[in-house]
């Protein structure tokens, strides 16, 4: 592993710019090297000038280094000391809310005693008080895990800012063959205020005993279980591995199966309801897929999604898991598709397949038991409710998240509509016939299913705007969800009084519906990359068009999203071109470009993601810092010996912020180690 990836995994990223600029003050010292005039050509003593002006120059970078950080190291240790005080009297009140709770419960049962109450009423009174007692406590434990986690960081910190000042002067000595780099860190290193306090150790300590004695009853084990995190970067078992390429092969077996059964079977059933209803939940099963990925992209780049989406950084799912979750009903959809195209053999009701399909996956989501990644599954219904529910609940980034994520779900939402319609007005379940009325527009059903994502996004920018009063972007979000009416409007009459005109062309709706498109793409598109991704910024420096700091490695990735953004979000002009002219089955090209939808959805996370993890954009809530956890003196060794190679990080955009599961109780990081007399220059 490289150090750029080394270090980026215990850098964090809201912090990036208070570390030790490391690879800035190492390519200081190859470059000296490199420019250091002949002694041959220009004699020593000229060398000697040469070096000496450029010490002055590196140590003058040192000071304003050390500098930097010791204020940083003074502002958090100074934050950290007065939230720890804030935590201590929340925790004294609760205690002495108990207590006066006990109290008056005694002095209320000898009251009762004499006038005696209905016990209902004291039933409901005390449970009311136990209630928000439990309430309370519980907003403590997090409240203690939360800071507890941030000490870590800043216990991180100072490792990680002496280790590189100990090694780049180190380097400094064995390059230029001198001794000033050692006095440098004795000198002022080894006595500034970031490497010899003690208070957040201390701190540490004191946050441990309060979390163990006061809210889990003495219970060292549970409480240091529920205070430190799981390694978010940590590698899965082999058997989770194993599983996700088992389905993986499988599946790939069966999709080309399925691909040449339909083609080549003559005596396959009718391809259009079966496609109508396989392809939702496909795009399903995709939207998984890709999520999976997008979710070992966040980590690899150090986008901290586990924060942004509020996930609990002790129980979520990994890529790993939901990569499996979608290649196992890839499997299982694949065989259904099998058993629809060859139901006469195997003697089924051809239209029970998806129907079974459906169920199944309906009740892994709704399955109440604890298994089968219940807290996952739990936490997407519970989002889910607050988007069917817009504009009732108040919306954060998880919410329009997931809203977002339908509006590019759309066909399923229509492919469902039509799953119901035809299993309650069509099928029979002996023969194969179907009512094609359940994909018509004129009843208005699917008009409105299809405006349902808009709306609930419309609805929750309504809804933040009412909970900020601030008209821009609120308002200005919310028109560019309105303009999905008109197309959907514009659209659906177009169908509809497509039989009244002999072609296209004379269709008045027909105008309206691509102006209306236009427009709404065209709103969309703008949004996405100046809004959603932040790029187009005037200030963007170096990283032309785009932002003043971006996460992944290379600039060519968000030129790319950006022109992929375009197409796609323009990929409707083929509907028109080549669908609505007649030059192209209509249920065909939907297949086609229902997943590139979800293809474009599967970019865009990458981006909209990066942006709230640096910016904030979102404005819904101040950065927590709890997710870094301490170095172990494995991974100090292994970084302290990377340091020394030529390879240093350049871009420190790059960082990537993961969560290490190790003892606070770690050996220091500034013992050397013998075998670094051996560095590579």
């Amino acid at each position: 592993m490289k150090f750029t990836e080394h270090l980026a995994a215990h850098i964090t990223p809201e912090w990036r710019k208070q570390y030790i600029q490391y690879e800035n003050m190492k390519s200081m010292l190859y470059q000296v090297i490199e420019e250091a005039p002949s002694v041959e050509v220009c004699g020593e003593t000229l060398v000697t000038r040469h070096f000496a002006r450029f010490e002055e120059q590196f140590f003058q970078f040192c000071d304003k280094e050390l500098a930097k950080i010791n204020t940083f190291f003074s502002e958090k240790l100074a934050e950290a000391t007065r939230k720890f005080a804030n935590l201590q009297d929340e925790l004294r009140q609760s205690g002495s809310h108990e207590t006066r709770h006990n109290i008056s419960d005694v002095l209320r049962r000898r009251k009762s005693s004499m006038f005696p109450l209905p016990d209902i009423y004291n039933n409901d009174k005390r449970n009311k008080i136990v209630k928000s007692h439990t309430r309370k406590i519980s907003d403590l434990k997090l409240a203690f895990s939360e800071f507890y986690l941030s000490l870590i960081l800043l216990q991180n910190y100072q490792n990680l800012n002496f280790t590189g000042f100990r090694k780049i002067l180190k380097k400094h000595d064995k390059l230029l063959e001198t001794e000033r780099g050692v006095e440098f860190r004795k000198m002022k290193v080894e006595v500034a205020p970031f490497f010899t306090s003690k208070q957040i150790d201390n701190l540490i300590g004191e946050t441990e005993q309060l979390y163990i004695s006061e809210l889990e009853g003495g219970n060292r084990q549970k409480a240091m279980r529920k205070l430190r995190v799981p390694p978010l970067g940590a590698r899965q078992t082999p058997w989770t591995t194993f599983r996700v390429g088992f389905f993986s092969g499988i599946f790939v077996v069966l999709i080309a199966t399925v691909i040449l059964a339909a083609i080549f079977y003559s005596e396959a059933h009718d391809w259009r309801p079966a496609v109508r209803m396989y392809r939702g939940m496909f795009l399903v099963i995709f939207t998984v897929f890709l999520l999976g990925i997008n979710t070992y992209g966040w980590r690899k780049a150090g986008v901290n999604h586990v924060l942004i989406f509020e996930l609990d950084p002790r129980n979520h799912l990994n890529y790993e898991q939901l990569l499996e979750v979608a290649m196992f009903f890839g499997v299982l959809w694949a065989f259904s598709a099998l058993a629809y195209i060859f139901s006469d053999k195997v003697n089924l009701p051809p239209f029970a397949n998806p129907l079974a399909l459906v169920g199944l996956m309906v009740l892994f989501l709704l399955n109440p038991t604890r298994t089968l990644y219940h807290k996952a599954r739990f936490w997407l219904l519970r989002y889910l409710c607050h988007i069917f529910l817009a504009p009732f609940f108040p919306v954060g980034f998880a919410d329009f998240w997931l809203a977002d994520q339908l509006n590019s779900l759309v066909t399923v939402l229509l492919d469902l509509q039509y799953l119901v319609c035809f299993y309650a007005f069509s099928v029979e379940w002996l023969h194969s016939e179907n009512d094609v009325e359940c994909y018509s527009y004129s009843y208005g059903i699917r008009s409105v299913v299809a405006s349902l994502p808009a709306w609930w996004r419309f609805a929750q920018c309504l809804r933040r705007y009412r909970d900020s009063r601030q008209a821009f972007p609120h308002l200005v979000n919310a028109g560019k969800y309105s303009t999905t009416f008109f197309v959907v409007l514009f659209s659906s009459l177009a169908a509809v009084y497509k039989s009244k005109y002999d072609h296209a062309k004379y269709n008045p709706y027909f105008y309206l519906w691509i102006i209306s498109a236009v427009i709404s793409s065209s709103y969309a598109l703008t949004w996405d990359i100046k809004m959603d991704w932040g790029l187009l910024d005037s200030n963007a420096g170096e990283n032309k068009l785009l932002r003043e700091e971006i996460v992944y490695s290379y600039k060519l990735y968000y030129y790319i999203a950006v022109l992929e953004d375009f197409i796609l979000r323009f990929s409707w002009t083929l509907t028109v071109s080549v669908g609505e002219l007649g030059y192209f089955d209509s249920d065909i090209l939907v297949t086609i470009l229902a997943p590139l939808e979800v293809f474009r959805r599967f970019v865009w996370n990458f981006f909209r993601l990066e942006n709230e993890h640096l910016n904030n954009c979102g404005q819904f809530r101040a950065v927590r810092d709890i997710s870094v956890a301490p170095l172990c003196e494995d991974d100090i060794a292994q970084l302290e010996a990377m340091m020394d190679e030529d390879d240093g990080v350049y871009n420190r955009k790059k960082v990537r912020k993961v969560t290490r599961h190790i003892s606070v109780n770690d050996a220091t990081v500034w013992e050397d180690d013998e075998e670094e007399d051996d560095e590579d220059t």
